[in-house]
């Protein structure tokens, strides 16, 4: 890729807040944190990780190293865990400290992703930090690394939508069964997984690199992991950046139920896309019909399963992430007319291969994801409950209700108690950027408005019509301005500067145009050696070409890829 220079302006509307740098030599592998950040005073320091040469193709100066913190941080001499981390070093005199990055989940691994922002950033800006990745605890290659019942999502599945009480009953069975798999596997580490154990490892993480304070990035999930770190360490942050923000009033059960409805508007937003272009897919020009024939499907693939492995569930898994990323449209659109139209199965499966099918890395990343939501929060333990808000809800939300109820029951059935969410609201932050999609179904838009209220000095930038979930580093020009600007001088929009136009924010950036009726050829080599946790690396189409971003490469390119390292149900 060409490096390629980004004058960075103080914007008319922003107000720009300037935190201090830190100048320091280039850090080679092998290498400590600088000295000159290096905290000496702390009571608390632990040893620095030592960084070995993990390059791939795509990211060839990444590093890795280990670092072991408590398993229980109340008792800090008791047993230790791993965690995997992966760096890519500085290499500017002007040294901002290192940027803590995470991809969401919970449950996703951000060996990569280090090298991801490192590589998507202005050269300039990521030249400024050791941009740092993590493995948080049970995740990838962190040990230990949790795998509480594999195979659990083989195809092919009963459907997700019950027809009667014994349908129903056969799920919540297959629910409870992985429950008390992960209890009997992990019975050990399970007490010790939540948000707030991952928090106070990313505060061991600091210590180990020897810093003040750290920048953070973090999207969906990671959101809320950066707001939780800030709640219990607001003197350790220097700047944050939260995209696509998870809603910290919804955790757990709430969100989920948020999240129902929203990706079903998605799923009609992507009927009304490929009745745009009926040219290419002949699937009819009127969503409704586009979308009962999407139903249609469904109930066809339920009686025989497609390329006999997608029956309704995996092909309720195989549409999602076109939820999650428009630049999936296409070819789930042209694998769905070559059911529909020609009879043809293969591209169906190819597509459930390529977006649904769970692996071992999505076996071990979904344990973490119930490992922590479960034990997070509260999540009702009467069946009842559930039976009576799935039903009610799949009645205006027909699309992934269901799924996502049993996705998430494990949590029914979890043991041991469940920990009360921190109350996040914060006054003692600095400034912190906040990224948001009118649209986004994963974390629907109120969560950004919520966070931005609950922290001080946060501002908001939005994505107007857009519906992505990740929406920086992914070829929107205008929003990745706003993330090298903050990045590089701490600049962040005027409180309040565009309210009136959009609820809520503060900036407001014009979506990327919806993607071209055609199916793009796979994403390059994408460095998948340094990744784990998330479901089958997929390949995306195009969103948005032409974008004036201000990082490197092409922004479709940086789209696609972006969404691979973040996963699905992230």
């Amino acid at each position: 890729m060409q490096r390629r220079t980004f004058a960075l302006s103080a914007a008319s509307t922003a107000a720009v807040v300037l935190a201090g740098t830190l100048a320091a030599a280039p850090a080679p592998a092998g290498a400590a944190t600088p000295a000159a950040a290096r905290t000496a005073s702390d009571a608390s320091a632990v040893a620095a990780p030592k960084w070995t040469g993990c390059a791939t193709s795509a990211y060839p100066r990444l590093q890795c190293a280990t670092v072991r913190v408590p398993l229980d941080h109340a008792r800090p001499g008791g047993r230790k865990i791993t965690l995997a981390l992966s760096r890519v070093p500085h290499t500017a005199r002007t040294y901002q400290g290192p940027l803590l990055v995470n991809p969401g989940g919970p449950g996703g691994s951000g060996l990569s992703l280090a090298g991801f922002v490192a590589e998507s950033l202005p050269a300039e800006v990521a030249a400024q930090y050791d941009v740092i990745g993590f493995d948080p605890r049970g995740v990838g290659r962190s040990e230990p690394r949790l795998d509480c019942r594999p195979g659990h999502f083989d195809p092919v599945r009963l459907d997700s939508v019950p027809r009667d009480a014994q349908a129903e009953q056969a799920n919540v069975q297959r629910a409870g069964d992985f429950a008390r798999s992960c209890a009997q596997r992990h019975h050990d580490v399970l007490p010790h997984l939540g948000t707030v154990a991952a928090a106070r490892d990313m505060e061991v993480i600091r210590r180990a690199l020897g810093s003040p304070r750290i920048n953070y990035f973090g999207y969906s999930y990671g959101t809320y992991l950066g707001a939780v770190y800030a709640k219990l360490y607001p003197h350790r942050v220097r700047r944050a950046v939260l995209d696509s923000v998870v809603d910290p009033k919804g955790v757990w059960y709430e969100a989920n139920l948020a999240q129902d409805v929203a990706f079903d508007a998605r799923h009609k937003a992507f009927a009304a896309w490929v009745a745009a272009h009926d040219d290419e897919y002949g699937l009819g020009t009127d969503p409704a019909d586009v979308e009962a024939a999407w139903y249609g499907m469904r109930d066809a693939v339920r009686e025989e399963p497609a390329a006999g492995r997608v029956g309704p569930s995996e092909l309720e898994d195989t549409y999602l992430p076109g939820g999650y990323y428009n630049g999936y449209w296409p070819e789930l659109a042209e694998a769905f007319a070559a059911y529909v139209n020609d009879g043809d199965e293969r591209p169906l499966g190819a597509a459930y291969d390529t977006h649904g099918a769970v692996d071992a890395a999505g076996d071990n990343g979904y344990s973490v994801y119930t490992a922590v939501q479960c034990r997070d929060a509260s999540w009702p333990r009467d069946w009842r409950t559930w039976h009576e808000d799935m039903t009610a809800t799949h009645a205006k939300a027909p699309f992934m209700t269901w799924n996502n109820a049993w996705y998430n029951a494990p949590c029914a059935f979890w043991p041991g108690t469940s920990l009360t969410p921190p109350d996040i609201s914060n006054r003692k932050l600095p400034p912190v950027l906040l990224f948001q999609a009118t649209d986004d179904a994963a974390t629907p838009y109120q969560g950004a408005v919520n966070l931005r209220r609950a922290l001080d000095r946060s501002r908001l930038v939005v994505e107007e019509g857009g519906g992505n979930h990740g929406i920086t580093l992914s070829g929107n020009g205008c929003l990745d301005r706003r993330l090298a600007a903050y990045l590089a001088t701490g600049e962040v929009p005027r409180r309040g500067g565009a309210t009136g136009r959009v609820g809520g924010a503060d900036a407001v950036c014009e979506a990327l145009p919806e993607p071209e009726a055609e199916a793009d050829s796979p994403a390059g080599d994408s460095g998948a050696e340094a990744e784990a946790g998330a479901k089958s690396g997929a390949r995306a189409g195009g969103s948005g070409a032409g974008s004036d971003a201000p990082g490197r490469g092409d922004g479709r390119t940086r789209g696609a890829e972006l969404h691979r390292l973040l996963g699905f149900r992230a």
